[in-house]
């Protein structure tokens, strides 16, 4: 072993990146390459009765406008989303209706805004509430997560329980906003299609256009060498990468789809709003007797994404009864697809900040009642974990944070007009792994060639990946060089759900091993072209586990509420995760930190609004959708114990893309009602809500008490 594996090795595209050598999907310059613009349908339901594109035509530069008249005909996908331009239906405001291409990016833009487009607009409902008359229990099709679990008398334990919490939380619609927007690139030369697209697996990509087009997936070769981000949103294609695709096909001409951001809510998906209801019961001691935690979501009327929030409930805390439920309304809404850690976000949100009002409820301390409800075994499935250190993650966390000095009275601490407060949460995300193949390759020069069509959508893939070739065979780091991002490459499946470094390592590790032996056996010098070895992780990645496979982590955070305006500040935010073997200390680093700033953003700034009259979301760019920025948090810090877990793969590693914003939102949450007194179950935390609830507090404070010179209470001041 080299010890390539752990060491903190810099991005290998690092350089590349920021001298802007780095090329991205909409970055390949054809000879005569085109642009495309599409044009959002402006109706929320119904269906296009005539396009007019004579003044798009006359427009400088425009080559043609695509409609569901003339855009080249597709076999129906097994994704609707994907089925552009093929009639006239229009499901919800901003489907795309017509797509002008033309010689520039800027002609296109205004052929586009010249197109003229009539509709036979029809009653629409996009508006989620509990008690929606569509709401229904989906069908089980996913039988690893099915819509319903329940074990013993969930109802009847919790009206026996001598503490009770009953809650409602809210989490709107969210927004997966990458630095790189969805764009692709292709050209056809002969029957054969060539893309390059922002995707986080170019596989799959390529699967879905084979069938599309009718033609077989030798003659496809999909590219997605740095990809710009995704967060779940580039986990499947998505419009752009067809509508490209059927351009060049009309065209002749390599063409262009970049799609404006404010268009990405409408198109490649969003987290759907999730409706919480929590019924925590316990008994004096604070061990849990019943757990009910129900789910109302929304989804599409052409494809059925359902956010199972609930799911994270069967895993967390010993309870002898309890039951969790999906329930979905399908809507005249855009599709909902995957946003980080989709499920275990909004999920974990609402569960932890019931638990820690059941800790008030009981006069106990969060971190103490979270371990007094550790389970032996998985609660849903009775498998025995592979392996389960949330409770040295919330010491060592509480430890690092100082939570021994903190006095539990909410509005305690305050510092002129601001409360100061600190909260905990405790997180989860499945270790998975899927089938993947690598090919590793000796060279005579000494150096060695790993192969494998991995997707970097920002994480560092490359230089983990290479870091475990070197380790299986023995040779410094810089002696392995490795392509990723290419179906010319071995096949291996998509960066998603915490799986890719950990299903990629695998092969990589395995051929490396392989190619290893043959070196060892071989004698003399190596041949010209070099010796390879190849690996295949079907039967083995995908085998069933007797176990339960999941990283755990604990959350803390620091707040100051501004009682004048309602601001909420992030002094600190400490994450400490069990995650298997770290296989890149500096990248894994980033992957936590990253995590835990979205989850920042889901907690104070991000979140979006579906206007009932006009089918939309309000926000829907950067300058109404607020991410979260440096400014937004003094101080983040990530850790993580050596967990040595043998159950999962190689490496001993598991997925860390994820488990950093899964209770961050709850972290701070918690602080925010450790500071005031006042418990926010809705998100986000935006300083307009915040200072209504202050203002609430106090009003009802003085009802029952009576008006007190200079004020009282935990937002005295206000």
């Amino acid at each position: 072993m080299t010890g390539s594996v752990g060491a903190p090795a810099e991005r290998r595209e690092g350089r590349e990146k920021v001298s802007g050598a780095a090329r991205y999907a909409a970055e390949y310059h054809y000879p005569g390459r085109a642009q495309a613009w599409p044009v959002p349908a402006a109706v929320a339901r119904g269906r296009v009765t005539g396009v007019d594109t004579a003044a798009a035509l006359a427009v400088p530069g425009v080559l043609t406008v695509l409609t569901h008249d003339n855009a080249p005909r597709l076999a129906e996908p097994d994704d609707p989303t994907l089925a552009v331009l093929q009639n006239p239906r229009v499901p919800h405001r901003g489907w795309f209706v017509a797509l002008v291409v033309a010689e520039t990016l800027e002609a296109a833009r205004a052929g586009a805004a010249a197109v003229r487009v009539d509709y036979a607009a029809e009653e629409h409902d996009v508006t989620l509430t509990a008690s929606h008359p569509g709401v229904y229990v989906p069908d089980d099709a996913n039988a690893e997560y099915p819509a319903v679990r329940e074990r013993g008398d969930p109802d009847g334990a919790f009206g026996s329980s001598a503490a009770r919490v009953d809650v409602a939380y809210r989490v709107p619609p969210l927004h997966n906003h990458p630095m790189e927007p969805h764009a692709s690139t292709a050209r056809w030369d002969d029957g054969r299609l060539t893309v390059h697209t922002s995707s986080q697996g170019a596989g799959a990509v390529r699967s879905v256009l084979a069938g599309l087009f009718g033609i077989p997936e030798w003659r496809i070769v999909v590219t997605a060498e740095h990809v710009g981000g995704g967060f779940g949103s580039k986990g499947t294609p998505r419009p752009d990468v067809v509508l490209a695709a059927m351009a060049a096909r009309q065209t002749g001409r390599a063409v262009t789809v970049a799609l404006p951001r404010r268009y990405l809510p409408a198109v490649v998906g969003h987290r759907a709003p999730t409706l919480h209801r929590l019924r925590l019961g316990a008994d004096a001691d604070g061990r849990l007797t019943s757990l009910v935690h129900e789910v109302t979501t929304h989804t599409s009327r052409i494809k059925e994404f359902v956010e199972q929030a609930a799911v994270p409930a069967r895993v967390m805390y010993a309870s002898p009864h309890s039951r969790t439920e999906h329930r979905v309304a399908a809507l005249d809404v855009p599709s909902p697809s995957w946003m980080r850690a989709p499920g275990e976000a909004p999920g974990m949100y609402a569960l932890e900040s019931a638990m820690d009002e059941l800790a008030d409820e009981l006069g106990m301390d969060p971190v103490e009642l979270r371990v007094r409800n550790e389970p032996d075994v998985e609660p849903d499935s009775g498998k025995p974990f592979s392996s389960r250190h949330l409770v040295e993650c919330l010491r060592e966390g509480a430890r690092r944070f100082g939570w021994a000095r903190r006095d539990p009275r909410p509005g305690s601490r305050r510092e002129g007009p601001l409360l100061l407060g600190t909260g905990v949460a405790a997180a989860t995300y499945p270790a998975m792994v899927s089938p993947a193949t690598a090919s590793a390759r000796a060279l005579p020069d000494g150096t060695f060639l790993v192969r494998i069509n991995a997707t970097d959508i920002g994480t560092g893939a490359r230089t983990v990946l290479a870091q475990v070739g070197a380790d299986a065979l023995g040779v410094p780091l810089e002696r392995v060089r490795i392509e990723v991002g290419s179906t010319e490459l071995p096949p291996a499946p998509l960066a998603g759900g915490s799986s890719g470094t950990a299903s990629w390592g695998w092969a990589v590790h395995e051929a490396g091993a392989r190619l290893a032996r043959r070196l060892a056996e071989h004698r003399g010098p190596l041949p010209e072209e070099g010796l390879d070895a190849r690996a295949d992780t079907t039967g083995s990645a995908d085998a069933e586990s007797d176990w339960a496979r999941h990283a755990f982590g604990a959350h803390f955070a620091e707040v100051a509420v501004d009682t004048v305006t309602g601001e909420v500040r992030v002094g600190r935010l400490l994450g400490v995760y069990a995650a298997g073997r770290i296989l890149n200390a500096r990248t894994a680093r980033s992957q936590f930190v990253g995590g835990m700033t979205m989850g920042l953003g889901m907690a104070l700034t991000e979140g979006s609004t579906m206007d009932a009259a006009f089918g939309d979301f309000t926000e829907s760019d950067l300058a109404s959708y607020h991410v979260p920025v440096h400014a937004d948090v003094g101080g983040i810090e990530a850790h993580w114990l050596d967990e040595d877990d043998p159950r999962l793969n190689p490496m001993g590693s598991k997925g860390i893309g994820e488990i950093g914003i899964v209770g961050t939102a709850a972290a701070i949450g918690n602080a925010v009602h450790h500071a005031t007194g006042v418990r926010f179950r809705e998100l986000p935390l935006t300083p307009d809500r915040v200072l209504a609830g202050l203002l609430d507090h106090r009003a009802a404070h003085h009802a029952r008490t009576g008006p007190a010179t200079g004020g009282s209470g935990p937002v005295r001041g206000v």
